[in-house]
């Protein structure tokens, strides 16, 4: 099979990754920025308001989580603001039942994408680099990996390219492997067409040029975690770790946006609830009480949210409608 129905069984097949443990948070496999607080959720959902407020306050706006994992952005957006998110429709979709299980009170939770056309946003935070993807590798010409079983193990075999993958570079080290992120594309085409007005945006490790990555060791790109450590050869063990790659901005459709996650974090006011929050902590610094111990955390929230060597180096990229 080629390596991105491979890739869809292992994460969500039957017995797959995502089916069964695997998920983000300090008790699961990864942290992504909203398992590291609630500040990132905070800021996202001023987002939501003023995305609200350019359309013009519409009656009907929707909100749609993609990828919400066991609900971490909507619990921190709903408590950021709940007068907003009160009057319009949160949906919160994951392909996983398990984690579904786990969503908040407040939502709509759902294994698909709502019907469109709306009115809204739609947030996914680190969802791409999960999408599972075709696998190009370098031979004296590019070659399409298959994953084949032989005496019960699992084997790459590599096959004639397809003719539509004459964009690849010409050349590249041998071994070289590139991400073909096909469902990615059709991912963000599709969501985008079901927005009548308002923007998709997109958290994400990026790299600006597929051939970028041909020139890297193929383990720094394509990765695998389980344990909040790194896993070991995607073929190894299908079902019991993550797998994940670079997003390849070029094989993308062109975004409207494109910013690090610390720019467009500070550009919602990051700095300003980091400086509630200090003030805060300064009033009850004698007697803190749990939601001062809360506000404290935003410091520390922060610093996480906006290393430009970690999450703040992501790219928050956005699509309009």
């Amino acid at each position: 099979m080629p390596f991105d129905r491979f890739m869809a069984d292992a994460l969500y097949g039957p017995a797959g990754f995502y089916t069964s443990s695997g998920r983000a948070g300090r008790r699961g496999d990864f942290i992504t920025s909203p398992e590291v607080g609630p500040l990132f959720g905070a800021v996202l959902a001023r987002f939501v308001r003023e995305e609200w407020l350019r359309l013009g306050q519409p009656a009907a706006f929707t909100v749609v989580d993609a990828g919400a994992g066991p609900g971490a952005l909507a619990r921190a957006m709903l408590a950021a603001d709940p007068d907003l998110l009160s009057s319009i429709r949160y949906v919160a979709v994951e392909l996983s039942e398990t984690q579904r299980d786990l969503h908040p009170d407040g939502v709509e939770s759902r294994g698909d994408l709502p019907d469109g056309p709306f009115d809204g946003v739609i947030v996914a935070n680190e969802l791409l680099d999960n999408l599972p993807f075709r696998l190009a590798v370098w031979d004296g010409g590019w070659r399409e990996a298959h994953v084949s079983v032989s005496n019960g193990e699992l084997h790459e075999v590599l096959l004639p390219a397809p003719s539509e993958w004459e964009w690849l570079p010409r050349t590249a080290p041998h071994g070289a492997r590139v991400p073909v992120q096909e469902q990615a594309r059709s991912w963000i085409e599709a969501t985008r067409a079901s927005l009548s007005a308002g923007t998709l945006l997109a958290f994400d490790y990026c790299t600006a040029r597929t051939a970028a990555l041909a020139l890297e060791p193929w383990r720094a790109w394509l990765r695998t975690y389980r344990g909040h450590e790194r896993g070991g050869h995607y073929l190894r063990d299908p079902g019991t770790q993550d797998i994940t790659a670079q997003v390849c901005l070029d094989q993308l459709p062109e975004p409207n946006v494109v910013r690090t996650q610390a720019q467009f974090l500070q550009r919602w006011g990051i700095d300003e609830l980091v400086d509630e929050g200090r003030r805060a902590w300064s009033v009850a610094a004698a007697a803190p009480t749990l939601e001062a111990l809360r506000m404290r955390s935003r410091v520390r929230e922060a610093e996480s949210l906006l290393d430009p060597t970690g999450l703040g180096g992501f790219l928050a990229v956005e699509w309009t409608a």
